[in-house]
């Protein structure tokens, strides 16, 4: 196996010192009044062998890995692929590389994920943080480390974090079903005291009490496996076989439910109407088109950065942190039709 060349290798075929070798590749010759003429020297050797250096030393060196950190629940969920995407695509314009994963909302596995993306001295951090990592995010931001938090905030914690309007959206979805006559309006999420969930659940609270409904909110505690989420919202509509319109927590609640509904042979919206929070495109190509709270991905991802990128383009990391709320938008297609 061929060794791999170092900046002692270099310097030795070039009879150069390593420290000079490192202040060219580092961009420093002019600043350390390096001759043109060895600059050139140098360039040309290091061309013709190929050589790459080490990522990890050169963020030693420099402080800078040009590399941000984006950690999301779930990175094939569409609402996450879809921000994830659009970030990476900013940020590579901007000179950075990301490095993504999701954390499975689990909080010990949040909590490995970010020490070695410290050990990787990255550069930022994005996050849509699960439950009891309070003191690691504080403890980077103590540390220098800029940090945006989206979809959910850590009430906590001080720092920069871009969401939408949760209360709103659902309090203005579950009165658009009012509106259209149902009054047996369930809520189905999964079991979270996440900001943005709880959030939702106060909205569609809110919407059913100034009309004097009844609230009926199942919560199901997330599992991996979707033929359990299936069985446990097939249960519930069993169960509550009044329930006339379903306001679903989110996508993947969402899919769950419709493939609940074809098992049990009901029809949207004679026997149930629904809504789902976060759009996806099947909404649209499903037999009765759902309707749903878009979130504005585009501007989520567009601030998330924009805000990062301030960060690391300052070197006043403590110098006030932005909050920022979007509003969604309820696409209503035809599974929210008025009761007939």
């Amino acid at each position: 196996m061929k060794k791999k060349l170092s900046i002692v290798d270099i310097a030795n075929s070039l009879n150069v010192s390593k420290t000079t070798i490192s202040f060219i590749l580092n961009g420093r010759a002019k600043e350390k009044r390096i001759s043109a003429e060895l600059v050139e020297r140098v360039l040309k050797y290091v061309d013709e062998v190929g050589y790459k250096p080490n990522s990890l030393a050169k963020s030693l060196r420099t402080g800078k890995s040009n590399i941000i950190g984006l950690m999301v629940e779930d990175i094939s969920n569409p609402f996450f692929a879809s921000i994830a995407r659009l970030i990476e695509d900013r940020a590579y314009k901007n000179g950075y590389k990301i490095i993504y994963c999701s954390t499975d909302n689990d909080t010990e596995k949040t909590k490995d994920l970010i020490s070695m993306f410290r050990d990787r001295h990255v550069d930022g951090y994005i996050i849509a943080p699960p439950e009891g990592i309070e003191d690691d995010i504080a403890s980077l931001i103590k540390d220098g480390l800029p940090v945006v938090l989206f979809d959910r905030n850590l009430p906590k914690v001080e720092t920069d974090f871009v969401v939408v309007d949760n209360l709103f959206s659902t309090y203005n979805a579950t009165r658009h079903l009012i509106e259209q006559g149902y009054k047996n309006i369930a809520l189905i999420t999964f079991h979270s005291l996440q900001t943005q969930m709880q959030a939702r659940v106060e909205g569609y609270a809110q919407a059913l009490n100034e009309h004097a409904l009844t609230p009926n909110i199942r919560e199901i505690v997330f599992n991996p496996d979707e033929n359990i989420t299936i069985q446990h919202v097939q249960t519930f509509l069993n169960d509550n076989k009044h329930i006339d319109a379903v306001i679903c927590g989110n996508n993947h609640v969402g899919m769950c439910l419709l493939k609940a509904i074809n098992h049990l042979g009901l029809q949207v919206p004679q026997n149930l109407a629904i809504i789902c929070f976060d759009d996806y495109d099947v909404f649209e190509l499903y037999s009765t088109s759902v309707t749903a709270i878009a979130q504005p991905i585009e501007a989520i991802a567009d601030n998330v950065i924009t805000v990062l990128l301030d960060k690391l383009n300052t070197t006043n990391n403590h110098s006030g942190y932005q909050s920022i709320t979007l509003k969604t938008e309820l696409k209503i297609r035809n599974s929210s039709k008025s009761k007939g």
